[in-house]
This record gives structure tokens, sequence and C-alpha cells, in this order.
């Protein structure tokens, strides 16, 4: 395996930002797996589906992907940039990435291609998560680019492309179960997030809130793609 020196990226200004708190978030969250494993620590409602996290898979998933990323090469000297909706796919890679030692930055998701390409530019990631399908266009729009991350992570399909899916991070799942084992005493209250990487300052914020808290936190409704 060859190691590469990361380029620095140029003054770091909205729309993009680095994440603060990462490693408070990621020892809150051993926490919680510890000492409330089976309580709900996040939901998600996806093509009219309800899938649950308890504390204890919130952690297992953390450490698969930090396991995935790994294996695409992401360390110690690597930058992930995450552009999207706050949802538990972008809200546990940010942590997996801080598992492994590397950097973490967010960028508004609503950037047109040049814009893109000029954040892109600067910012120098060598690994990308974009779940949005408009987005994931918009960046594979400059594929070739000199500064385009090494690897490009989706939660998309992308025929052809060299995309990785966010499943192959995570690895062998059991995604069904998700449906069946959440578990949350009557009367306890959750957390609510529909907001994404365009709140300047918005994940630092909801991390915080979310972790400190211990309280489950539900992600709005991904919406559907357009036909």
């Amino acid at each position: 395996m060859s190691v590469h020196t990361l380029k620095p990226a140029q003054d770091v200004n909205w729309p993009a930002e680095w994440v603060a708190g990462l490693p408070e978030a990621l020892e809150q969250l051993q926490h919680w797996a510890q000492f409330r494993p089976l309580h709900c620590a996040l939901r998600h409602k996806r093509h009219g589906r309800w899938y649950a996290w308890r504390w204890i898979d919130a952690l297992r998933d953390v450490e698969r992907l930090a396991d995935g990323l790994r294996q695409h090469g992401f360390g110690q000297y690597s930058r992930l940039l995450v552009s999207g909706a706050f949802e538990p796919n972008l809200l546990l890679l940010a942590l997996a990435a801080e598992a492994t030692g590397g950097q973490v930055l967010t960028l508004a998701d609503t950037l047109e291609p040049s814009a893109l390409h000029g954040q892109i530019w600067r910012l120098r990631p060598t690994h990308a998560y974009v779940p949005d399908c408009q987005q994931l266009q918009h960046w594979l729009t400059v594929v070739g680019s000199s500064a385009v991350p090494q690897v490009l992570i989706s939660d998309q399909q992308v025929p052809g492309s060299e995309v990785v899916a966010f499943t192959r991070l995570l690895g062998p799942a059991e995604p069904l179960q998700r449906l069946n084992r959440w578990w949350q005493p009557a009367g306890e209250t959750a957390l609510w997030s529909e907001e994404g990487t365009r709140w300047q300052g918005g994940l630092a914020v909801l991390l915080e809130q979310w972790l400190n808290s211990g309280q489950g936190l539900q992600c709005a409704p991904r919406r559907p793609m357009a036909g």
C-alpha cells in the first residue's frame, strides 16, 4: 500500500466547513451503547418503511463503516467530505471517519456543477459521501478533474461508474431486522431533524444535541426520487 501526503485544503469557508466536536460525539455514542444499548438511537423512514437503530446497533454500524473506509484507503491522512441530508447513513459515516483518525468536512448540497468543481478543488477531499441522486450527478460531471476524490460514496446505484455503494462499506447487514428490533419505552421523547449540510454549523449542533442528551433522533423521511 502506498502512502500519500494529504494535500492541505485552502482556506475552508462557507459553504464548506470543518465538523467540530467529533471526538466527543464518538465517545458519547460509545457511552450510550454501553449504558442504554437497547434504547432507540436513530429512526428513519425509507421507501415507506421505518428503520431503527438501537444504540448498540449504531455503534456496531460505525465500527463496520470504519473498517469499510479503511479497506478503501481511508486513514489518518484522509479527508472525508459529506454533502446531503442529515440521515443515519451520513451521521454514522462521519463518526466512522473520526474513528479512523481522518478529517471530516461538510459541503452545502445546493451547489451547481461549476461552483461544486471550485469547492472540490479548494477542499481536496480524498473521499466524499453524496447520498442525493441529483447532487451525485453533479459530482459525476467533474469526474476526471485532478481534484476529484479518490473514492466517491453514495446510496445511489450508478451502473458503469466507480461510485462505491454505501452498503458495500457497511458490509454484510440485516436491514430487515431493523424494522422489528426497535424498542422505545413509553413516554420517551425523541429529537427530530429535517436539516442537512446546507445548514451552517448544523452537523456539529445536531451531533451535540443528540449524543449529549441520549435521546433518540428521528430523521425526516427520504424524499422519493423523481421518475
